[in-house]
């Protein structure tokens, strides 16, 4: 292999000579270099795709009859590589040899140059391949640079839509503390629901039966939007919502209004902002964490798979957070007496998978009541 260098600081191209013939490539290689190039020789095809594999050449200009490997199976071999297909090939042939420039034309050749050499369409023809490099080039760095603009500019989307994410969940948040501000006596209450919902909702990504609806994605989503469920107590009047004492009938049907508010007002919001996953959630959540298994809930009175499965996992998280929870009317119940309750619930109030995640998942419940726990009054 040889290499005879361009004068010129500045190269026009690199130009592979590849000829078993020493003169012919001594004669291509000094008139290239002349015009510029770096011109770099191979007397036959191994030698050939050694320097392709191993540097970035421009045109290659390519002898069919060699010995060890000839012109068929070098171009062969480069069109079939990804990183070597768009070099241009310009055969080199006797006269006598048109039916094999014919073949590798075919085959993905770009031109022909005959022997013996002529100056001019020398160098006419590289003049031109080389052209039809350089613009493969430049459109190959376009593309990169392109790619790596939209890259960038995705990463800055996603960077934004992170921020508003979080302005808008701790804005929701906030939300949801303002009506839960109005009970004195729920403290931590909504940091529990979180929690306590995505504990159950890995466990029940687990299962055959939900694996499928609950994704990485729904467990996310159920832990920003679990805030929202009594986001319509905002609606409820004070005299009942603080009421120390049992409700009556009426003051009962006024409490179980705040369902309907919360979702008629998560409903607004969707209907100016639609799309956005954990405000829909947040819907089903505030309009059906009171529905219960056999019916028996409200506001509608859903039963089993009816019930949104955000809803269901919301039912049992908030039933476990009550009655561990102290109120003015009854003292914070074991878990023991807790998980009791709930049991005797099960497939009457609670979907049993569900019930069937909290016993799996019962000594994370724990730590996360001990962990979050009230403020003494």
């Amino acid at each position: 292999m040889e290499a005879i260098l361009a004068k010129n600081e500045l190269s026009l191209g690199r130009i592979l000579v590849v000829d078993d013939n020493e003169m012919n490539r001594d004669v291509l290689s000094r008139r290239l270099s002349r015009d510029g190039f770096n011109v770099y020789t191979a007397e036959n095809g191994v030698s050939a795709l050694t320097y392709l594999y191993d540097m970035d050449i421009d045109l290659v200009l390519l002898d069919i009859m060699m010995p060890e490997m000839d012109g068929y199976e070098v171009l062969e071999q480069m069109k079939a590589n990804q990183r070597l297909r768009h070099i241009p090939v310009i055969m080199i042939s006797a006269v006598d040899e048109m039916e094999s420039i014919i073949r590798c034309i075919k085959n993905g050749a770009d031109d022909y140059l005959p022997k013996p050499f002529d100056p001019v369409l020398l160098k006419a023809r590289v003049s031109s391949s080389m052209e039809k490099k350089r613009f493969h080039d430049q459109e190959v760095r376009y593309q990169q640079q392109l790619s790596e603009f939209n890259e960038h500019l995705q990463e800055k989307v996603n960077e934004q839509v992170r921020e508003i994410s979080s302005a808008q969940l701790s804005t929701i948040f906030a939300t949801s503390k303002l009506a839960e501000s109005k009970d004195p006596e729920t403290g931590a209450h909504l940091d529990r629901m979180r929690e306590y919902c995505k504990i159950l909702s890995i466990e029940l990504s687990k299962t055959p039966e939900y694996g499928s609806q609950i994704t990485p994605q729904f467990i996310d989503v159920i832990y920003a939007a679990s805030p929202l469920h009594d986001i319509g107590k905002v609606g409820v009047p004070d005299e009942v919502l603080l009421k120390p004492g049992k409700l009556n009938s009426d003051e009962w049907a006024v409490m179980q209004t705040h369902s309907v508010i919360g979702a008629e007002t998560l409903r607004a919001v969707d209907e100016k902002h639609p799309g956005n996953e954990f405000i829909r959630m947040g819907i089903d959540i505030a309009h059906s964490h009171h529905e219960k298994w056999d019916g028996s809930g409200y506001p509608q009175g859903l039963s089993g798979t009816d019930i949104p499965l955000s809803a269901r996992i919301l039912a049992l998280s908030d039933v476990y957070d009550a009655l561990t929870s102290a109120r003015c009317y009854k003292p914070a119940f074991s878990h023991e007496k807790s998980k009791a309750i709930i049991l005797e619930g099960d497939a009457v109030h609670f979907d049993p998978m569900i019930v069937k995640a909290f016993l799996s998942t019962e000594e994370q419940f724990i730590r996360i009541k001990d962990l979050f726990r009230d403020e003494e009054k």
